[in-house]
């Protein structure tokens, strides 16, 4: 082993010695600043090379005292790194594994490390040492997580929702009060690069197809999102209704003691969480779980609360456990649960306008998470359409197609969709949308959807695709989505 491999190995600690350390640090997103700001405070010598332009991280890094370099192309990545001469690279979510860069330090012997795994080493900057509560999943995960650190801080905890979710974690690592509890969102591209952490507990939501053009395969898709099981110590939190989440519990390498936690919405085995008689209950935390059970909430609480849908009754019940692994009492949990908001475009009712009602579920940026919004409907007129980032949705249409009273397609996968419509949903009225950017995209699709529906249809924006072809991410597209309709809506009255 090498002197340099020899220190990375050595430095887990905040209050070890990272002077000096030569750090390429890949990307300028909120991310990869924050990984610079971090590492700059440590006293490691910091190069950040990134993509795009951006004036305000740029300036901050020369305030701050981290050299930068834009690096537009691949082959002035690589220049930059050759001539910085890196001894580690931490490298953002958006760089896959395939990118010459990341295959770059392979060739030369330089250790690749992601924001999680370097702020898995820095946790102990304070006395106050949080414990990692880590989700992920192909759909739920934001939601989830929120939802846990809401319960969490409800049962008297120092906690906040941090990672993937839009908080960099080296951020709340940094802060001089510390935490009891962090619930960290975790990509699968955060996960790829994780080598050390144990979290405290863990959760996969639910596995499907996503991000194939990224990881190469759903075979390194499903390994990476594994991961979050690796090393976890009190509670890996699973899907009874996902088989494949549960396999991922069974070969996890775990610490010893720690419990498999099941949840669904069927009525809950031992140890599992679920529903019983329109109550959602906790058998995995009860001292006679084999035949009691703590009442939660009920179902219609929930839908009382506009948060009522199967999807969400696995988020909470997931969240739950979570919360439950850390000692949140269960009237703690009610509570959160009750007075929770979840955040827009998932889901999102924004009401009827001439007897058809509207639905902003924009965060459904893959199959699965379109396929829960479909299924709990009839009668839809379906906005498809954006990056299909390699998966195939042919399955999906087939599945609803009896559902669809029309769709509108948009994006730059347009043509792919398209051709997917006629071979599966054959007569199902269809309209494309051809601009190419911004709220006219969405101007025509609200006016093309709305002559397409019916009186007691649903108008669903629900993508099952990315969103950066033609927005600047999911929000954006949920936003100009609301806006069209405002302006539909208001020209009519």
């Amino acid at each position: 082993m090498s002197a340099v491999a020899e220190r990375l190995d050595a430095l887990t600690s905040w209050h070890h010695d990272w002077s000096g350390l030569r750090v390429a640090v890949l990307g300028l997103g909120a991310t990869g600043f924050s990984v610079a700001d971090t590492l700059v405070e440590l006293g490691a010598s910091v190069r950040v090379i990134h993509g795009k332009p951006d004036a305000d991280r740029e300036r901050l890094l020369d305030v701050i005292g981290a050299e930068r370099a834009l690096a537009p192309s691949d082959e002035e990545h690589l220049a930059e790194l050759a001539a910085f001469g890196p001894e580690l690279m931490v490298v953002s979510p958006g760089y896959p594994a395939h990118h010459p860069a990341v295959a770059w330090a392979a060739e030369h012997g330089v250790a690749v490390w992601g924001d999680i795994e370097l702020g898995w080493r820095l946790r102990d900057k304070t006395d106050r040492i949080a414990d990692w509560i880590c989700i992920t999943g192909t759909n739920g995960k934001t939601t989830t997580t929120q939802l846990t650190a809401h319960m969490l801080v409800a049962g008297g905890l120092r906690a906040a929702p941090v990672g993937n979710i839009g908080t960099p974690l080296l951020d709340a690592l940094r802060d001089p009060v510390g935490y009891d509890a962090l619930v960290v969102e975790l990509s699968s591209f955060q996960l790829e690069r994780v080598h050390s952490m144990s979290p405290y507990a863990s959760a996969c939501l639910n596995l499907a197809d996503d991000h194939l053009d990224w990881h190469g395969s759903a075979g390194a898709y499903r390994d990476a999102k594994a991961k979050v099981y690796a090393n976890t110590q009190v509670a890996c939190v699973y899907n009874r209704g996902d088989l494949e989440t549960e396999r991922m519990v069974e070969e996890a390498d775990v610490i010893e003691g720690a419990r498999a936690i099941s949840f669904g919405l069927d009525s809950p085995p031992p140890s599992g969480f679920g529903v019983v008689d329109g109550i959602l209950i906790d058998r995995g935390f009860h001292a006679d779980r084999r035949g009691e059970a703590f009442e939660l909430v009920t179902v219609e609480e929930l839908e009382n609360r506009g948060i009522g849908q199967p999807h969400m009754g696995l988020n909470i019940l997931a969240a739950a456990a979570l919360a439950r692994s850390r000692g949140v009492e269960p009237a703690e949990i009610a509570g959160a649960v009750l007075s929770f908001t979840p955040d827009p475009h998932r889901a999102q009712q924004l009401g009827e306008f001439a007897g058809v009602r509207w639905v902003d579920d924009s965060k459904a940026t893959n199959v699965h998470a379109a396929e829960a919004s479909l299924r709990a409907l009839q009668g839809v007129v379906w906005v498809v359409g954006g990056l299909l980032k390699g998966v195939d949705i042919s399955p999906l249409v087939a599945a609803n197609a009896a559902r669809l009273r029309g769709a509108v397609v948009i994006g730059a996968d347009r043509a792919e969709v398209l051709r997917i419509l006629t071979e599966h949903a054959p007569g199902v009225p269809v309209a494309e949308v051809l601009a190419e950017r911004g709220i006219d995209v969405m101007r025509e699709a609200v006016a093309a959807a709305a002559r397409l529906a019916q009186v007691g249809d649903t108008v669903l924006l629900s993508p099952a695709s990315a969103s950066m072809d033609q927005f600047a991410d999911y929000a954006a597209r949920g936003r100009a989505f609301q806006e069209a309709l405002a302006e539909l809506t208001a020209g009519r009255e």
